[in-house]
């Protein structure tokens, strides 16, 4: 029965993990056929969202346990909410305007890094030797993964784009370190939906300031479309996928599967989109990965 729960587990996450590194080829494929802004395309993916992560709250969740939520806990949902899924995601989605979606990954992929560097410095946790190569090692690969970027991709402005997907990164290990305690009072599932939920309404607010609803009507048909496999394949499915994983496998584990990520959307990169594999970029995302591996390592042998 255990080795039945750890293949679930495996299975679940290692999907989930496929399916979460779709999002930047299908946002970089809408750029491509779209004039549309990085909110604009926020905005519809929350809005074909919402209503699932809605009926997922109410499923699952009695009226009462979620009125003693929001009673308990809304002023940390809030801002988790602005850190993880508004201001992360609009970074990140702000980013793939100018940078290849392999790179974005490699970039966001080094959150286990951050999340050591912040609690060493913000929670007095000292970082070992392993853990300290491991930095060295995720940040020389990302060097290496953004200078051969620049050489390969002359028409993009690659230093802003891996600037806006690295605070990305920065804001989404914040949230990471601060929803632990809430995801073990609360649940997966409920603080997932809290927050997405949370997240639109910031998202909608900062667009009805600058804009109107009317252009977000104004789209192709293929726009639509693709970002309706975006909500449902690459955010909804892989955000409980993953849950279900790390539920059945533990963190660490699910961060070393979690590494297929970047290489998978390399790969995916490269037949949907066209965009070129070489071998420093195969080599620099190698390394963030090797780095990302040890981390979890390291993390696992003190727990244990």
């Amino acid at each position: 029965m255990l080795q039945d729960q750890k293949f679930i587990g495996v299975i679940s996450a290692l999907s989930g993990a496929i399916l979460f590194s779709l999002k930047p080829v299908l946002i970089k494929l809408i750029y491509a056929i779209e004039d549309i802004s990085s909110l604009e395309l926020l905005v519809l993916r929350m809005l074909i969202s919402l209503p699932f992560y809605i009926f997922i709250l109410f499923y699952f969740q009695k009226v009462a346990v979620i009125k003693s939520h929001i009673q308990s806990f809304w002023k940390a949902m809030l801002l988790l909410g602005f850190i993880g899924f508004y201001l992360a995601s609009y970074l990140d989605f702000s980013g793939l305007q100018y940078i290849p979606a392999g790179l974005e990954r490699a970039i966001l992929f080094l959150n286990p890094t951050m999340v050591v560097i912040i609690s060493a410095l913000y929670f007095k946790k000292e970082i070992s030797r392993l853990q300290a190569i491991a930095i060295v090692l995720s940040y020389i690969g990302i060097v290496i993964a953004f200078l051969s970027n620049t050489q390969f991709d002359t028409h993009s402005n690659i230093p802003l784009g891996s600037m806006l997907v690295f605070s990305s990164a920065f804001f989404y290990a914040l949230f990471l370190i601060g929803s632990e305690i809430y995801l073990l009072k609360i649940g997966t599932v409920a603080f997932t939906c809290y927050t997405m939920i949370l997240a639109f309404a910031f998202i909608m607010i900062h667009y009805l300031f600058t804009n109107s609803l009317y252009p977000l009507f104004q789209f192709q048909a293929k726009t639509y479309w693709i970002a309706f496999m975006m909500s449902i394949i690459s955010t909804i499915i892989p955000s409980f996928l993953f849950s279900e994983g790390i539920k059945h496998i533990g963190a660490s584990n699910g961060s070393i599967i979690g590494g297929i990520g970047p290489i998978s959307t390399i790969i995916l990169a490269h037949f949907i989109l066209g965009e070129s594999i070489g071998s420093w970029q195969i080599i620099g995302t190698f390394l963030v990965i090797l780095g990302v591996v040890i981390i979890s390592y390291s993390a696992k042998k003190t727990s244990a």
